[in-house]
């Protein structure tokens, strides 16, 4: 088990203005990306190529996709997650990878 110790005197680590800009993707950290996996499979989670994205933010565009949990999906995803086996993505929103499986959005059919 893990144990984090929050120290509330601790400098928060400044961000630029690129990394405000939605249209500017921010890398995860590697030390992150290892540990993540998928909630609900347990399968490991990799950034989602490129293609994948532009084909995702066309259905977006077209107002035809929702999220897992059945929301609309109206923002384009500039950044996610990939599930090992390809079928589902988490939107990185921010630079904070949202591992909820209701934010989640199939994407094995595009």
């Amino acid at each position: 088990a893990r144990t984090f110790v929050v120290q509330p005197d601790a400098p928060t680590p400044h961000r630029s203005a690129t990394h405000l800009n939605p249209a500017t993707p921010m890398t995860l950290d590697p030390a992150l990306l290892d540990i993540l996996v998928c909630p609900e499979s347990r399968q490991p989670v990799a950034m989602a190529a490129g293609d994948l994205l532009a084909r995702l933010n066309a259905a977006i565009e077209s107002g035809d996709t929702v999220n897992r949990g059945g929301d609309p999906v109206g923002e384009p995803v500039t950044e996610g997650l990939l599930r090992e086996d390809g079928r589902i993505l988490y939107p990185i929103r921010d630079g904070i990878p949202i591992m909820l499986i209701d934010e989640s959005i199939e994407v094995a059919g595009l």
